[in-house]
């Protein structure tokens, strides 16, 4: 029988031999954020979201706004990620409605705007904005001596044929802005019409705004000198361009009622185990920091008035005074229609 005095000692050494041993790391949580294809952003600005929350951030590139909303629908009962972000205000009602949200009210919202807060219960939050705009091709009209159309209507002329790329409405964000461009123009009983007439001048479909700008633009080598891009577009091609230039190699068509502001969300997707790590990650995304950054990269503009705008947006940007307006009560009750409507009409 082991003495009581030594069966202590040996207790007690066995005590401090494990609280000496060195425990191993714990690993970083890890944050899932579904996104478009077009999510961008600096890899110093993730680091530093990383570093100060123990976390790895994954992100999901999941296909165009309307495709990767699709998918977070369809798997709305088991979560793809964490977060998604980048359901626009065109599509926003149908996120809502399918309730695949948490509700979070971030601090950073009050450094925000109301004009940029379209769901009062915050399911999905404000993180940016951007006109989606008619972008032309400078050399092209320029080389062809032809004048670039200034508003909707000199696209159905004869000089314009097969001048123009648009993304499909039914699976692109942009695409669907520019449909909802002309229907606050004409109205709905003449953007059927109007659409015709495209159609028959030769309007060339793609399914997204890579294809269309990086594809088929003849800025990028493509055949077409007209394409449904962003505002910002011009100050981008002029900041990243390989050699440097005076002025941007792109123009922007900002007629009255030629483009459409989107505003883009992030929500907390419902069923996510990372719940306080996503609400850290939303509220970032709202911050200066994450604000900032994100006109180099995504071709947007902050919502928080507090972030600074860089000088050559700042110089070259050009903001339309009059933009197409459709309600988001009717985009909601009449974008499955529209959108139906239009392909029957376009892509028959």
């Amino acid at each position: 029988m082991i003495n009581k005095k030594l069966f202590a000692v040996i207790v007690i050494i066995l005590i401090a031999a494990c609280a000496q041993t060195p425990t191993a790391p714990s690993e970083p949580a890890v944050l899932a954020v579904m996104t478009h294809d077009s999510f961008e952003i600096s890899e110093d600005v993730v680091a530093q979201f990383e570093a100060e929350n123990d976390a790895k951030v994954q992100f999901l590139k999941a296909g165009d706004t309307g495709t990767a909303l699709n998918k977070a629908i369809l798997a709305k009962d088991n979560p793809l990620a964490d977060v998604f972000y980048g359901v626009d205000n065109t599509f926003l009602s149908r996120a809502l409605d399918e309730g695949i949200f948490e509700p979070y009210s971030s601090p950073l919202l009050s450094e925000i705007p109301d004009e940029f807060k379209l769901d009062p219960q915050n399911q999905a939050l404000p993180v940016d904005f951007g006109d989606v705009c008619l972008n032309y091709d400078r050399s092209y009209f320029e080389e062809h001596k032809l004048l670039p159309p200034q508003n909707l209507e000199d696209l159905i002329k004869p000089e314009y044929q097969s001048l123009l790329v648009v993304e499909n409405p039914a699976s692109s964000s942009p695409g669907l802005a520019f449909l909802l461009t002309t229907i606050g123009h004409f109205g709905e009983d003449g953007y059927l019409d109007y659409w015709e007439s495209l159609a028959a001048n030769d309007v060339l479909v793609v399914n997204n705004w890579e294809s269309a700008y990086y594809t088929e633009f003849s800025r990028w080598g493509g055949l077409r000198p007209i394409v449904v891009s962003y505002g910002s577009s011009p100050p981008f091609e002029l900041i990243y361009a390989e050699e440097p230039m005076e002025e941007p190699p792109t123009g922007v068509i900002v007629g009255d009622e030629t483009c459409f502001r989107q505003i883009e969300f992030v929500g907390i997707l419902k069923g996510t185990h990372q719940r306080k790590l996503a609400e850290k990650w939303v509220d970032f995304m709202l911050s200066t920091r994450f604000q900032e950054d994100m006109p180099l990269n995504m071709y947007v503009f902050p919502v928080n008035s507090n972030a600074e705008l860089n000088e050559t947006f700042a110089q070259y940007l050009v903001i339309p005074n009059k933009t197409a307006v459709v309600s988001p009560e009717a985009i909601a009750a009449k974008r499955e229609t529209w959108i139906q409507n239009w392909t029957e009409t376009v892509l028959r």
